[in-house]
């Protein structure tokens, strides 16, 4: 009986102990993995440290909150952690700070095609090259209020507008119709997002009274290889965008392009200068190139030659998750080259928002019938509007103490019985 009595004790206790230690056993253990839809609160603790995680990433996957004091070796260690495992803790911190099943899908829509001065070796909207693109006129107010209903209609909550110019100098009137649209879209209860392209600070306070929820003005690639992109526009100018943007209460929405013809090191560098913002962006859009013929990067990648490959783009959702944990992950452009799996991939390292609809700026969006069509396959859902990214630690702590209190109450009930 003694025995019986000492072993009951015993398994109670390690039962209560199992509780209290999981998150530092250092061998192979069952995760809390539960997704949202059945478990909002559940979440996983800091992943257990393996022989490939260095001081840096073990320190990023404990963070409690954004750091703003990156140093470019700390990000360049980050990036080139092996990819398993970088995926694996950046997915772990992405549990921490978002709903892991949650997935933002955005609409796009190009309110004013063709017609920019600048020379983005890239784009098929610059006026200097020849890609077949015509210049078009603004949208009128009601048929982009009318997308924007069809896109909600379909899931969308967030939709974005953009329009191809270098700037909104002299351009009152069609500054106007844009925040039109912007109270309009607002109406519906969606979030909205604009790409302008450089805003002076008067500007950005107009759009920020009519509602806007977001402000796209891309950094493209680091600072060193940007010279070699563009030329019409500084990097500096678009840092000053970001900061009138920021200076008046809108949400900052910048990242990269990949497949520029950049190297691994200038990944690290868009990602050094992001983190360091006073801010860190609300979102950060990860676009692979779309080659347009006729475009100076276009006309240099060999027909059927995937512009980056996918582990670069894993490798840069990753290390952005890591660095920037409270930040939407969007994967932007190109999105349509990448497998479903790709994609899954994605979403586990960090990613939490996609672009869908009929369309991008000028090339091809995934549609809303294959995402939604995905989701249901892998439980994602829509992510819920002005829904952001946050510490969620407590919620694993309440589950913790909750696991302690019924190891306590069987201990009790035990002990009781004998």
């Amino acid at each position: 009986m003694a025995l019986t009595f000492l072993s009951r004790r015993a398994a109670a206790r390690s039962l209560k102990c199992s509780s209290t230690s999981a998150s530092v056993r250092t061998f192979s253990t069952p995760v809390n993995d539960a997704f949202s839809p059945v478990s909002p609160s559940a979440q996983m603790p800091p992943a257990p440290p393996s022989e490939q995680t260095g001081d840096v990433l073990r320190s990023a996957v404990g963070a409690t909150g954004p750091r703003f004091d990156w140093t470019r070796d700390e990000i360049r260690e980050l990036y080139n952690t092996p990819l398993m495992e970088l995926a694996f803790q950046s997915g772990t911190l992405h549990r921490r700070f978002h709903r892991p099943s949650a997935i933002q899908m955005c609409t796009l829509m190009n309110i004013k095609t063709g017609g920019c001065s600048e020379d983005c070796s890239y784009c098929a909207q610059s006026s200097r090259y020849n890609t077949g693109l015509k210049a078009g006129k603004m949208s009128p107010v009601d048929s982009v209020l009318d997308a924007a209903r069809i896109a909600k209609s379909n899931g969308s909550t967030r939709f974005c507008m953009g329009a191809a110019w270098r700037d909104m100098r002299g351009r009152k009137t069609s500054l106007k119709n844009v925040k039109a649209m912007v109270q309009g879209i607002r109406e519906m209860d969606m979030e909205v997002c604009v790409t302008l392209g450089m805003i002076d600070q008067t500007q950005a306070e107009d759009l920020a009274n009519a509602g806007l929820t977001a402000y796209n003005h891309n950094l493209d690639t680091s600072r060193e290889h940007y010279p070699s992109v563009i030329t019409t526009r500084t990097y500096d100018e678009r840092l000053q965008t970001l900061s009138h943007v920021r200076n008046a209460g809108i949400n900052v929405c910048s990242g990269g392009i990949l497949g520029l013809g950049e190297k691994a090191e200038d990944h690290v560098g868009l990602l050094h200068t992001v983190s360091t913002l006073p801010a860190h962006p609300e979102s950060f859009p990860v676009n692979a190139l779309v080659p347009i013929k006729g475009t100076p990067l276009g006309d240099k990648l060999p027909e059927g030659k995937r512009p980056i490959p996918f582990d670069a783009i894993l490798r840069t959702i990753a290390t952005a998750r890591l660095v920037m944990p409270a930040t939407i992950i969007r994967i932007a452009a190109g999105r349509t080259t990448m497998s479903e799996a790709e994609q899954i991939l994605c979403f586990n390292a960090g990613a939490n928002a996609v672009f869908t609809g009929e369309k991008m700026l000028t090339t091809d969006a995934v549609g809303w019938d294959a995402d939604k069509h995905m989701f249901h396959k892998y439980g994602l859902v829509p992510m819920k509007s002005f829904e952001r990214g946050g510490l969620r630690e407590g919620n694993w702590t309440a589950v913790k103490h909750a696991a302690m209190a019924e190891a306590d109450a069987k201990a009790a009930e035990t002990a009781a019985t004998i």
